[in-house]
């Protein structure tokens, strides 16, 4: 569908008043009316623009939505039935000394203009020719925390939705990672020429956690351990995104950067049972400055040799 000024097709500016847009839109129609234009298509075809062009910019709430989201957005939120559902035109033209007109449904889906002079309707912009288009698909980035992710939650989200912003509770899955996407049939942008509505997706933005980053469904958390452990070894307690405890053995003269795994205590998989892995990584705490006794300690490993 392509976009359209309808403006520049009423031959007004964008602040133009409400009154000025009728009286341009009557001096048109007053050219262009099939009453007029006896059997010029052309003139129909031109008639047919300007009464979609002030369709929209004649009403309050369309003329906002299309200033609002411009003619491509506008065109995909609004179907042509969209466009001129409550709009009486039969009032508007007689008003204008013209023949009076009336829009229906046609069987394939187009929008058919009958006019008061018996001629034969017409269909918008080739309609019904034109075929139904499915809505535009929406992408709601959700911000997530880990232990939601971890667990899986349930989220109030606000998100437009055919011009109208619409509240709607979703239930996150567990293992909604950064990349993956839940699928809410129907919630996108309405369809054209009486198409079917578009899918909203959600799609996770997971926060940075203060314990531990993520890449993908595994974890990865650092921790510091003295040079004394370091040489002889320590046991420490490492938590666990579902705050749960694990004990972790750092074997003797780990070196400073050894990666531990733990496997299974990562991010659960969106489907199936599977879990990514929680990664830790041991850094030895030098210190900068040594007591007395400790440099006199360090010598006398030095002689033995270590």
């Amino acid at each position: 569908m392509s976009d359209k000024d309808y403006y520049s097709i009423l031959g007004v500016s964008k602040n133009a008043s409400k009154e000025e847009i009728k009286k341009a839109y009557r001096k048109l129609a007053m050219k262009y009316h099939p009453d007029q234009a006896h059997g010029d298509k052309s003139a129909e075809e031109k008639f047919k623009e300007l009464s979609e062009a002030y369709a929209v910019l004649g009403d309050d709430e369309k003329r906002r939505q299309y200033d609002t989201f411009g003619s491509s957005g506008f065109q995909q939120r609004f179907s042509q039935e969209d466009i001129f559902k409550g709009f009486d035109f039969s009032e508007i033209l007689r008003e204008f000394g013209l023949g009076g007109a009336s829009f229906s449904r046609g069987s394939r889906g187009g929008i058919r203009f009958s006019f008061g002079h018996g001629s034969s309707p017409f269909n918008f912009h080739g309609m019904p020719g034109e075929k139904a288009a499915k809505g535009q698909d929406l992408i709601y980035e959700l911000p997530l925390t880990l232990k939601e992710v971890a667990s899986g939650t349930t989220k109030k989200i606000a998100f437009n939705h055919g011009g109208v912003t619409r509240q709607l509770n979703v239930k996150v899955p567990k293992g909604l990672i950064n990349g993956k996407k839940l699928r809410l049939p129907g919630k996108g942008e309405p369809g054209a020429s009486g198409g079917p509505p578009g899918d909203l997706y959600i799609k996770a933005k997971v926060m940075e956690d203060p314990n531990f980053s993520c890449k993908g469904y595994d974890l990865y958390m650092n921790r510091e351990i003295k040079l004394t452990e370091s040489l002889l070894g320590t046991t420490l307690s490492i938590p666990t995104v579902e705050n749960k405890t694990l004990s972790l053995t750092i074997p003797q003269g780990t070196r400073h950067k050894t990666r531990m795994r733990l496997a299974g205590h990562g991010l659960p998989h969106m489907k199936g049972d599977g879990r990514g892995d929680l990664y830790v990584d041991i850094l030895v705490r030098i210190p900068k400055r040594f007591t007395a006794e400790q440099k006199r300690l360090i010598q006398k490993l030095a002689e033995t040799g270590l």
